[in-house]
């Protein structure tokens, strides 16, 4: 599950946010509820676009899928695996134009309440889709509303932690992940100058920026207030801790583009000892040749700044296709996708975090020891606004730190993010 987002689909998505809202208030819109008897019976074929990794992810949802199908005989699912950067743009178009949309989409959560503020999905208070609400987290749940409305189902939740090579960091003479900033400098450096591998391989990801700007006690948006509070002082040295750890040679000048996969190969071959990244990063990450033994992979908190220890809360809801013309069918698949045995699988299989309660105490999850690692890391957790305009704050973002790490002063940096802010977001101050 990678987190970014494409100046292509980024444009596409706030140049149909600005045409469609005029057009739509979903707010008013009334659930389809199924007159079916026995859900059993239900017919038809629906596609699902799934934004998994199709290598080391997509094969779980595969088995659910059949499983499934067997347990609803006549209904059946295309599956259709859509790049994580791609699918934002992509579903609005297809809903936008009335053409091509899946029946059902994972739904990343800070698209959901948009897709709903724009009328793509389906209301599902009062319908199969939604089952034992009170047994999800309160955090992922909260991502499935808007305007007091549910629109999606919460299927995995995630955060950030700091995983690293215990074998390198030993051979720096470091029993112990680093608990904060400048305890991650001198680690970094340590295991530069000592095994020849670079110390930490960053993700110049807007996602993954937010850990250092929560670390300072900084944000990019209060919602309460409804003002914009990127550019501030607090972020100004959340940008200075990152500006230093490249400079100072703690962290791999990244490329600017593909820094993602090249993060993850570095941490896989034994070229970096530390990144920043979640858990669904993990069956990717035991699929390297340093991890073939899994217990030589570190999974700690991120590293505190001079505030606090901040990952951001994140994670990927089922939400129905308004214009789905398999509406019954749709709301069996994501009631068995989201049901806690199918999270309990999931989790157990991949180490993705459940959203329901219930989930954690079955066998398969409690057998697996990365998920025990992070769910004291989710708990603690900055929560993000789940407003219609939380997609569109990642590719301001994310060019802000592309010009961050280009060498712009991190103040005009933040100023170049206020102002693209301040344009999506015309009402705010």
């Amino acid at each position: 599950m990678r987190r970014v987002i494409s100046a292509a689909a980024a444009a596409a998505a706030l140049a149909l946010a600005v045409s469609a809202c005029g057009n739509s208030d979903s707010g008013d819109a009334a659930p389809a509820k199924s007159a079916v008897a026995d859900p059993a019976q239900i017919s038809g074929e629906i596609t699902w676009w799934d934004t998994t990794r199709p290598d080391s992810e997509g094969p779980t949802f595969q088995k659910l899928i059949k499983e499934f199908e067997a347990a609803y005989p006549k209904i059946k699912v295309k599956y259709v695996n859509v790049p994580s950067d791609q699918a934002q743009g992509q579903f609005q178009t297809a809903a936008q134009s009335g053409t091509g949309a899946p029946d059902v989409i994972r739904s990343e959560v800070a698209w959901t309440s948009q897709f709903a503020s724009l009328g793509y999905l389906q209301p599902l208070d009062g319908t199969r889709a939604v089952d034992n609400e009170s047994d999800y987290l309160a955090g992922p749940l909260s991502s499935t509303k808007y305007n007091d409305k549910t629109y999606a189902v919460p299927q995995v939740t995630d955060t950030l932690a700091l995983l690293y090579n215990k074998r390198i960091l030993k051979e720096a003479g470091h029993e112990q992940a680093p608990k904060t900033l400048e305890e991650l400098k001198k680690v970094a450096l340590d295991v530069k100058a000592k095994t020849g591998a670079n110390g930490l391989a960053l993700n110049v990801d807007s996602y993954f920026l937010l850990p250092f700007i929560y670390g300072e006690g900084g944000d990019l948006l209060d919602v309460p207030n409804k003002k914009i509070v990127v550019n501030s002082p607090e972020n100004a040295k959340a940008m200075a801790d990152v500006t230093d750890l490249v400079a100072s040679g703690a962290a791999a000048k990244p490329a600017l583009q593909d820094s993602y996969a090249n993060a993850m190969t570095a941490l896989k071959d034994g070229k970096a000892a530390m990144i920043y990244n979640g858990p669904w990063a993990l069956s990717e990450v035991y699929q390297g040749k340093e991890f073939k033994d899994k217990t030589n992979l570190g999974i700690a908190p991120v590293p505190a700044g001079s505030v606090k220890a901040g990952a951001p809360t994140g994670g990927w809801n089922l939400a129905i296709y308004a214009g789905s013309k398999n509406i019954d069918a749709s709301y069996e698949f994501v009631r068995f996708m989201s049901s806690a045995s199918s999270l309990a699988t999931v989790s157990g299989d991949l180490g993705l975090l459940p959203t329901r309660a219930s989930s954690f105490q079955d066998p398969k999850v409690q057998a697996n020891p990365d998920v025990a690692v992070f769910k004291p890391i989710l708990d603690t957790a900055v929560g993000r606004p789940w407003i219609p305009e939380g997609g569109q704050l990642f590719q301001p973002l994310l060019e802000g730190y592309q010009a961050l790490l280009a060498g712009t002063k991190p103040e005009d940096m933040l100023k170049q993010v206020d102002e693209q802010y301040h344009g999506i977001m015309k009402d705010w101050s």
